[in-house]
C-alpha cells in the first residue's frame, strides 16, 4: 500500500522548487499541466497516488500546501499553464502580503498569529490521506518566510502529527560577504537550531554549489533560478523515485531516510546527481553512462550539491551512502562497481560502525526522453557537512559581535519577551553541538562521546 506524503512549499524560493519539482513529476507520470491522464499513460504500473490524489472528476491533484506572506510568486504560479493543477483552497496568501521583510523574527510571529488557517489546510490534506507517513518541506534558511515561518511550522508539525517524518529540502544560501540579505546570518543560525531539533532529515542544497555546478558542469555563463531550480527539482524527482516506481526495497521514506541517519542528529544529507542537464542546455561531456561511471562520478566533490572544503585536521568520511541508479543495467554492474569503488578505496568510511554504499535500483519513466542509458542519484551523510555550518556560524558571531541590523528583530514579539536574546545564544549552542558531533563522529571514540554528551 502506498505511504502518501503531503509537500509544503514556503516561500519565495520553497515555491518556486515546488512548481519546478510539480512540473518534473507531471511529465514522469503522463499527466497534463491541467492534471488529466494522457492517453499514452493509462496502463502505467507507476505510484501517482504518493503525491497526488484524485479528484471526484478524475482529475489528479498535488498533495501540496503553497504558503507565503506575499502574494507575488504564488500568483505566478496561478497565472502559468499548470494554474488548474493545484487545489487553490490549498493556497495560503497572508491578507496584507507585506511579507517578512527577510525578516526571521517577522516569519515566525506571523507564522504563529496564522496558524490557525494554516494548519486548517494541513489538516485536511492529512485527513484525506489513505495512509500518511509524513511531511516534505521545501524552503530557504535565508530569507524571511521559508526561515521563520518554515520554523514555527516544523515546530507545529512535531507536536500535532509527533509520530509523522518531516524531511526537508532547505536551501542553504551562499556564504560571501556580501550579499542581498544581510540578515541572512542571523535567519540561517535560528532555523538551523528548528532543522536540528525538529526535521527527521534535512536534504541540503547549497546555492554556491549549484551556481558552481550551473556554470562549470553545464557551462551556462549566468544561470537563471529556473535553470538553478530544475537542478533542484531532477534532485527531488530522482531521491522520490523508488517511492514512485516501486520495488521489493526503499519503498517508503522511512525505509529510504533509516540507513542513511543512523543517529537522531546526524540527519543532514548531501546529494549528487549525474549526469546532469537543463532544459535549455541539453548538451553535456558525458557521452556514455556504465554503472561504474556513474557511481564514480558521484563520489566527485564536482557533483556535489554542498561546498564542504576538506579540512586538514580532521580526516572527514561518510557516516552512510545511498546511491538510487535509473535506467538500463544489469545487477551484476552493480556488484562488480561496488567491489572496483572498495578495491580504489573511493570512498572513506566512520571508523565506529559498519558502513558502505547501499543501492537502490529504480525504473525511470517511460514518458521522459533520456540521452544517457543509465543515471544516478546520491544521498550521503558525510562530516564534512559541519565546514558549511562552521562558516555560518563564523558570519553570526562577526555581525552578532556589533549587535548590527539587529534593530528589526527586537521590535517583533519573540524578542520583546526575550530581551536577553536567548534566542540567538541557544541557537549558537545547538548549532556548536551539532559541529562538534560531527567531528566526533570522524573517530572511534563517537559511541563513548555521544555517551558522555547524554
Amino acid at each position: 500500500m502506498p505511504r502518501d506524503l503531503i509537500t509544503l512549499q514556503l516561500g519565495q524560493c520553497g515555491n518556486q522548487i515546488g512548481m519546478e519539482f510539480w512540473r518534473q513529476l507531471c511529465s514522469e507520470h503522463g499527466i497534463s499541466p491541467q492534471g488529466v491522464l494522457e492517453e499514452f499513460a493509462t496502463s502505467g504500473s507507476d505510484r501517482k497516488d504518493v503525491f497526488f490524489y484524485q479528484a471526484d472528476d478524475e482529475h489528479y491533484v498535488p498533495r501540496a500546501v503553497l504558503i507565503d506572506l506575499e502574494p507575488r510568486v504564488i500568483n505566478s504560479i496561478m497565472n502559468s499553464p499548470y494554474c488548474n493543477l493545484y487545489n487553490r483552497e490549498n493556497i495560503f496568501k497572508s491578507e496584507h502580503g507585506g511579507g517578512a521583510g527577510n525578516n526571521w523574527a517577522s516569519g515566525y510571529c506571523q507564522g504563529e498569529k496564522l496558524q490557525e488557517g494554516v494548519f486548517d489546510i494541513i489538516e485536511r490534506e492529512a485527513e484525506g490521506s489513505d495512509s500518511l507517513e509524513g511531511f516534505v518541506m521545501c524552503h530557504s534558511i535565508a530569507g524571511g518566510t521559508g526561515s521563520g515561518m518554515g520554523s514555527y511550522i516544523l515546530e507545529r508539525l512535531n507536536d500535532r502529527f509527533p509520530k509523522k517524518l518531516v524531511q526537508t529540502y532547505s536551501v542553504f544560501p551562499t556564504l560571501e560577504e556580501t550579499s542581498d540579505v544581510v540578515v541572512q546570518p542571523y535567519n540561517s543560525l535560528l532555523t538551523l537550531r528548528r532543522l536540528t531539533q525538529n526535521a527527521d532529515c534535512v536534504v541540503v542544497l547549497d546555492n554556491a554549489a549549484l551556481h558552481r555546478i550551473a556554470t562549470d558542469r553545464l557551462h551556462l555563463a549566468q544561470p537563471s533560478f529556473a535553470q538553478i531550480n530544475q537542478l533542484v527539482s531532477k534532485v527531488m524527482s530522482a531521491s522520490t523515485a523508488t517511492l514512485r516506481y516501486p520495488s521489493y526495497m526503499n519503498n517508503d521514506l522511512v525505509g529510504l531516510i533509516a540507513p542513511l541517519t543512523p543517529t537522531p542528529r546526524l540527519h543532514f544529507l548531501m546529494t549528487g546527481y549525474t549526469p546532469l542537464t537543463t532544459e535549455s542546455s541539453e548538451q553535456t561531456n558525458i557521452r556514455r553512462t556504465t554503472v561504474f561511471d556513474v557511481m564514480r562520478r558521484l563520489l566527485q566533490p564536482k557533483n556535489m550539491m554542498v561546498s564542504a572544503p576538506a579540512e586538514r585536521d580532521i580526516p572527514h568520511c561518510y557516516v552512510s551512502i545511498l546511491n538510487i541508479i535509473q535506467g538500463e543495467l544489469d545487477p551484476t554492474e552493480v556488484h562488480k562497481s561496488l567491489q572496483r569503488i572498495r578495491e580504489r578505496r573511493l570512498a572513506s568510511f566512520i571508523p565506529w560502525g559498519p558502513a558502505s554504499i547501499q543501492v537502490a535500483l529504480s525504473r525511470r519513466s517511460p514518458y521522459v526522453q533520456s540521452t544517457h542509458r543509465v543515471s544516478g542519484l546520491m544521498l550521503a551523510n558525510h562530516t564534512s557537512i559541519s565546514s558549511l555550518f562552521k562558516r555560518i556560524m563564523q558570519q553570526y558571531d562577526r555581525l552578532k559581535s556589533h549587535n548590527a541590523f539587529l534593530n528589526q528583530f527586537l521590535k517583533e514579539a519573540i524578542f520583546e519577551q526575550d530581551p536577553e536574546m536567548r534566542e540567538f545564544s541557544d541557537s549558537r549552542e545547538v548549532l556548536q553541538s551539532l559541529i562538534d558531533e560531527h567531528r566526533a563522529a570522524t573517530t572511534e571514540d563517537y559511541i563513548h562521546w555521544g555517551a558522555r554528551q547524554a
